[in-house]
């Protein structure tokens, strides 16, 4: 692979960063037990997030790139992804947790001699959440709703890596940043027939904690229960991360506005 300018294969690498990095507007919230309400009720939904527009700047030391990338340009540099959310209710309270990591990758060759790029970005969070239902009911058509709110904290690590190779020294620019920031997130679902569910939620997360100004999300989508203990869910959803930190090479940032479609398989006990 050969390209000009040197940054347009670190351009592309970045849109896949938040490649799949939110989670899910999903009906667990109505999915207690009527026979037994204050029992435990449990779900595990691995999911998936396809942007299919993403627009933002990313930063290594202290050089700047706009970005404007459609889907196939994500996946042409997408070397690996696992995400998946955990629900856990009993009555009222709930406790939350997700898992999601990402790897991004390329190598080419420069038009300078014989030199050598290989880009490296990947993306791990994990995040801990107590929530608490404050409505439920049976609305006018006699379909249940529920709303719930949840807040948490969530740990981060951004890699954004160059490595530059021949001919003469080599050099690596850009790193990894950890960072913990609370989060907060609201939810309402509704049942529509015996079979399908529509949701919406919002979430926010850094406010400023540790060099990230906001992530958000919000989504809207709908849950198809087609066996007894397995859902689908697909929706659209929006998504964004305004992070920006001084490393001693210079500034390390990554701001991005995404939308796209999302998909998941939830799995209730």
């Amino acid at each position: 692979m050969r390209f000009t300018p040197k940054w347009k294969l670190w351009l592309l690498s970045q849109i896949g960063l938040t490649l799949i990095a939110s989670s899910f507007a999903n009906a667990q919230a109505l999915s207690r037990d009527p026979t037994d309400p204050e029992a435990w009720q449990h779900s595990i939904t691995p999911y998936l997030f396809l942007p299919l527009s993403t627009t933002g700047t990313s930063t290594v030391d202290g050089t700047s790139v706009d970005l404007d990338l459609n889907l196939s340009e994500v996946l042409d540099i997408l070397q690996g992804a696992a995400s998946v959310r955990y629900e856990g209710w009993n009555g009222d309270f709930g406790v939350i947790s997700e898992v999601y990591y990402v790897k991004l990758g390329e190598d080419g060759n420069l038009p300078i001699g014989n030199a050598t790029v290989d880009v490296d970005v990947r993306q791990t969070f994990f995040n801990v959440q107590g929530a608490y239902r404050f409505a439920e009911g049976v609305n006018a058509s006699g379909r249940r709703y529920a709303a719930d709110a949840a807040i948490g904290v969530q740990w981060n690590r951004l890699k954004q890596e160059i490595d530059l190779a021949g001919p003469g020294p080599g050099m690596t620019l850009g790193g990894t940043e950890d960072w913990f920031e609370p989060l907060i997130a609201l939810r309402y679902a509704v049942e529509l027939n015996d079979k399908w569910s529509f949701a919406t939620r919002a979430t926010l997360s850094g406010f400023g904690v540790n060099g990230d100004d906001l992530q958000y999300v919000a989504l809207a989508g709908f849950d198809w229960k087609g066996w007894e203990n397995t859902s689908l869910r697909f929706g659209y959803q929006f998504y964004g991360i305004d992070y920006s930190t001084d490393r001693d090479g210079g500034e390390f940032a990554y701001d991005i506005d995404q939308n796209g479609i999302y998909a998941a398989v939830a799995f209730h006990f």
